[in-house]
């Protein structure tokens, strides 16, 4: 049996198009989503659209991302904290604004974690960051990954949140990240996803590239004004999709530094704009 694994859409319905097309064309109808559905990309409502259809013809799993927490969140919280024009926030106000109540219904329902057994084939993990916290990232070298391998009964754990595409192996038990749909690095650009073949009660995976129409994603964030909702956070969004790796929490850290060094002080999501384009000229430009 072949399951097409995909994390990290943000919003990018145009790529996820391309990966379901590229699944369909293998005759996979098994899907597993990791999370993070919606984000800093155009029209999310389009995305949502998406995975209700393909849920109601096919067999799916999903599992709640960092992004749903979020939404969750700052719906139970009155929605208060989040600012326009703001490039720490504004895209998560864009993307909350489109949300129905399905949608926080879809989302309020998922687990932050599962584990998946297929016939006579050995169980899975599945989870968005790592099986024991949400918007942990599983990193190759690293103590605390090792730990969390160690701690879980199955053999292999599907996760994503880093947006990388990488295999981590240990004490015969392996961590698989299928890359990002939506906004994926060290890519040169291309939409990623994950095939998990099982075959004779094993399973092998084959990481899958695909190029699309980034430009008319870009195209698109212009349209739905993104750039005036989140100036700076579109900024890197954009290098990302043309190819750039320098991520989205990479380029926030250094913003936050760089306001602490001037103000004395940082408190998320008040960052100055003028902080976040010098973090954006240093890193990026």
């Amino acid at each position: 049996m072949d399951i097409a694994v995909l994390s990290d859409i943000h919003g990018n319905y145009i790529a996820l198009e391309r990966c379901l097309e590229y699944a369909f064309s293998r005759n996979i109808d098994t899907f597993i989503f990791l999370g993070d559905y919606i984000g800093e990309l155009a029209y999310p409502e389009r995305t949502m659209k998406i995975i209700y259809e393909i849920n109601e013809r096919y067999k799916c799993y999903f599992i709640k991302g960092n992004k749903e927490d979020y939404w969750l969140k700052y719906h139970a919280n009155g929605e208060k904290g989040w600012n326009d024009k703001n490039s720490a926030s504004g895209s998560l106000l864009y993307a909350y604004k489109s949300l129905i109540a399905r949608d926080l219904e879809f989302f309020a329902k998922l687990r932050p974690v599962g584990e998946i057994k297929f016939g006579e084939m050995p169980e899975i993990t599945i989870c968005h960051g790592s099986p024991e916290k949400i918007n942990e990232k599983m990193l190759p070298d690293d103590h605390r990954t090792l730990e969390v391998i160690n701690s879980v009964n199955t053999s292999i754990i599907l996760c994503g949140h880093t947006h990388v595409q990488r295999k981590i192996v240990h004490n015969d038990k392996c961590v698989l990240n299928p890359g990002a749909v939506g906004v994926p690095l060290y890519c040169e650009g291309k939409t990623q996803f994950l095939i998990l073949h099982g075959n004779d009660e094993m399973w092998s995976e084959e990481f899958i590239s695909l190029e699309y129409d980034t430009s008319k994603v870009i195209k698109e964030m212009q349209e739905a004004k993104l750039y005036e909702y989140a100036p700076f956070w579109s900024r890197v969004t954009e290098d990302i999709l043309q190819g750039g790796n320098i991520s989205h929490s990479r380029v926030l850290s250094r913003a936050m530094e760089i306001c602490r060094e001037e103000t004395g002080k940082c408190v998320w999501p008040d960052i100055p704009e003028k902080c976040w384009e010098k973090a954006v000229r240093e890193l990026i430009l």
